[in-house]
């Protein structure tokens, strides 16, 4: 074998080595996005917290009306996808009819239970559009009364009134709504609840002017939050 033979062999194989490398080298490059992308992922805890929330609305409404409610919740965070919630609220209200003088109160307190899931694409984002559903429940008494009136028969004075009436409601909600990270653990938000009727007995009057948590008796009504929020 020649001496230029062999040279040309040993360029022969470098050359082969180097474009092996370089090949090794450029699968390993390619690789690396989708490691770092698992490494991402991965990177969301499974249980990834918990959050307080207190309800603006209700606690307004209580102040500046007739009823209304003060209302707390607790959220635990899964991957931050899925907010398995329980929401505990005292529902309050003292009416008069302007026309009829007729008075109604009634408090009680109230639960609901639920899922909220986040649909935005970024989990690592610290804000959330979320649609989600609630079953919830109150067992309430409420009381009726005039005041003394003259019998337009028999010509007496006449009071009436009915005390302590046992109720109770069963219904669900669609809920959609954001939650924005303003600083720190705080986040401000607000949610749309639709609520459906599914049991309930309104004792001897047959209808409540109020129920706690869920507003005007009737088969379904619409309502909303405006919740602040800590994360813990």
């Amino acid at each position: 074998m020649t001496k230029q033979n062999r040279r040309s062999i040993y360029i022969s194989r470098i050359t082969i080595s180097l474009i092996a490398l370089f090949v090794i080298i450029g699968n390993m490059d390619a690789a690396q996005p989708k490691k770092i992308a698992i490494q991402k992922r991965d990177s969301i805890p499974l249980m990834n917290g918990f959050a307080v929330s207190f309800d603006v609305v209700g606690a307004a409404m209580m102040q500046l009306g007739s009823s209304g409610q003060y209302e707390g919740g607790l959220r635990l965070n899964i991957r931050n996808k899925y907010f398995p919630t329980v929401e505990l609220g005292y529902g309050k209200a003292d009416e008069t009819d302007i026309t009829t003088n007729i008075h109604y109160t009634t408090k009680a307190p109230y639960m609901r239970i639920g899922m909220d899931f986040n649909l935005l694409k970024d989990k690592r984002s610290s804000n959330h559009f979320f649609i989600g559903f609630r079953y919830a429940y109150t067992s309430y008494k409420d009381n009726v009364s005039l005041p003394e009136f003259k019998d337009p028969v028999w010509g007496n004075n006449v009071n009436y009134s009915c005390l302590d009436n046992k109720c109770y409601y069963h219904w669900v909600e669609a809920v959609v709504g954001i939650d924005a990270k303003i600083y720190g653990p705080l986040h401000l938000g607000w949610s749309l609840r639709y609520r459906k009727r599914i049991a309930y007995d309104e004792g001897i009057l047959g209808k409540s002017w109020y129920v706690p948590g869920f507003g005007k008796s009737s088969n379904s009504s619409l309502g909303g939050t405006f919740n602040i929020t800590f994360d813990i």
